[in-house]
């Protein structure tokens, strides 16, 4: 038997000290790695605190059903005591034979619920809504941790493409700023030309390191929505709903890929003879998305199926209506048995006793139980309360963000118009500029419009992004990757 004990305890240390299934292992990006979307969500979802913390009060409402249960179970008692007697005597005799006497006891019993009409079944019925409103609890941190990382994604690919902007409206500049300086030098252009021409690769510059500091941001922003501190050099690829260009995206804090001294000017050259094709920016090119495939109605109505939050505190409902359940049924009486058995010495004799009974008891407070009545039908209405609001949140919620997704979609390919239409401006001015038809200042305004173009196409294209990415969050639409209950094993 004790063979068996030292086994038995030597396989529940295992158990405990070793890791569950269900543990999510924290995940590391590799050097040089190229990461998706998909990558950078399952490395999210796999590091996320608020993921695991979801996980920890799954576990505990499974623990709490079985503490439930556990009133079904005998429930047993053991003690042993001793018993000391003083006796007096007038004979030496009997003083030296029975005082100060010792006498041990042994007592143990066995307790077993046989019916408390229904309070325990109630109980237990009000842990497993808690463990349902527990999963869909983790369910909607998913489903948050999800879309954080898509939206710090498309910051990343909108940064580099208002990055590679900049830096084409620094070659631009520039190459305004050699061309207008050869042509001071000539005497073909004035000097107010030439300071203009500096202020606007000043400007242009500045610009830059403005763009190259908002792309370091959003990767620190989106490094921290996948937790991992210390990420090496590693590269993203576009999305279907942003595939601009550039299919790939340097992700790097500490180098932008451009070395060139920004504080310089370009060297001088004394050629006025040059070329008059414009610098631009491919990151625009032949981009293409798909139309958001649901109707508002259609939106709203997956919404309210779909969204786990909203499921969760419907779970609660259903637990808070136990709950009343179980204080209600307080007022019944609780049917058990007990067996028992003693063991006792005595000064002249053993006693051995064992005792069953079968007991019909209640024990209540008539004004605290009305009160604990009262306020658990409060937390049945507050919880009520509770999904009728989340309800009308999310038709508004639905509601913005499918305004603000239509209206992007339909601004995307008039932005891209006027992109081309502003490039097509700028070679004209260009062009004029050169064979001295045209000022620096017609010039220069039709450099600021190409610009400002491309930053505000990438920029809607950003933001149609962002609306859609909310959307689909509002109504919980299922994605490519994610983590379910069932993948915790629990």
């Amino acid at each position: 038997m004790k063979f068996h004990k030292k086994i038995i305890s030597f396989i529940l240390i295992i158990t405990l000290l070793s890791p569950t299934a269900s543990a999510l292992e924290t995940k590391k990006i590799e050097k040089g790695a190229m990461l998706n979307l998909n990558d950078c969500i399952t490395i999210s979802l796999n590091n996320s605190p608020l993921v695991k913390r979801t996980i920890y009060n799954l576990k505990t409402a499974i623990n709490n059903i079985s503490l439930a249960k556990s009133d079904y179970t005998p429930t047993i008692s053991a003690g042993v005591g001793y018993n000391q007697t003083f006796n007096s005597s007038n004979g030496n005799v009997m003083r030296n034979n029975y005082s100060n006497r010792t006498f041990p006891s042994v007592s143990a019993s066995i307790n077993q619920l046989l019916f408390n009409f229904g309070k325990t079944l109630s109980a237990i019925k009000m842990q497993k809504y808690n463990k349902i409103a527990a999963e869909y609890e983790f369910d909607y941190s998913v489903l948050t941790t999800t879309f954080n990382v898509k939206l710090k994604y498309y910051a990343v690919l909108a940064a580099k493409s208002m990055l590679d902007i900049e830096r084409s409206n620094v070659q631009i500049t520039e190459r305004n700023y050699i061309r207008t300086e050869a042509y001071y030098e000539e005497g073909i252009r004035s000097r107010i030309d030439l300071v203009n021409a500096e202020v606007n690769l000043s400007d242009a510059k500045v610009a830059l390191v403005q763009a190259e500091n908002n792309y370091k941001n959003a990767l620190v922003e989106l490094n921290n929505a996948m937790y991992v501190a210390y990420a090496p050099e590693y590269e993203i690829s576009n999305t279907e709903t942003f595939n601009l260009a550039n299919p790939y995206v340097p992700v790097s804090l500490t180098r932008i890929g451009n070395d060139k001294d920004l504080s310089k000017v370009p060297e001088p050259v004394q050629d006025a003879v040059l070329t008059t094709g414009v610098q631009k920016s491919e990151v625009l090119e032949d981009y293409k998305f798909q139309k958001y495939p649901y109707t508002f109605d259609e939106s709203v109505a997956l919404a309210m199926k779909n969204r786990p939050d909203l499921k969760a505190l419907n779970a609660t409902v259903n637990a808070m209506e136990q709950a009343l359940i179980n204080v209600k049924r307080q007022y019944f009486p609780t049917l058990s048995a007990n067996v028992g058995y003693g063991l006792a010495n005595t000064q002249r004799y053993t006693n051995n006793s064992m005792s069953i009974s079968i007991n019909l008891n209640t024990t209540f407070n008539i004004f605290q139980l009305q009160k604990e009545i009262d306020n658990a039908k409060i937390q049945v209405e507050y919880a009520q309360n509770e999904v009728s609001l989340l309800s009308q949140n999310l038709y508004f919620e639905v509601q913005n963000a499918y305004i603000d997704m239509i209206q992007l979609e339909k601004q995307i390919p008039l932005l891209e118009s006027k992109v081309r239409q502003t490039l097509e401006n700028l070679e004209l001015a260009d062009g004029r500029y050169e064979v001295g038809l045209g000022d620096y200042i017609q010039l220069q305004d039709a450099r600021v419009n190409y610009n400002n173009a491309q930053n505000t196409y990438v920029q809607t294209i950003y933001n149609y992004n962002v609306a859609r990415a909310t959307l689909e969050q509002a109504i919980a639409l299922n994605q490519d990757v994610t983590l379910t209950v069932k993948d915790l094993k629990l």
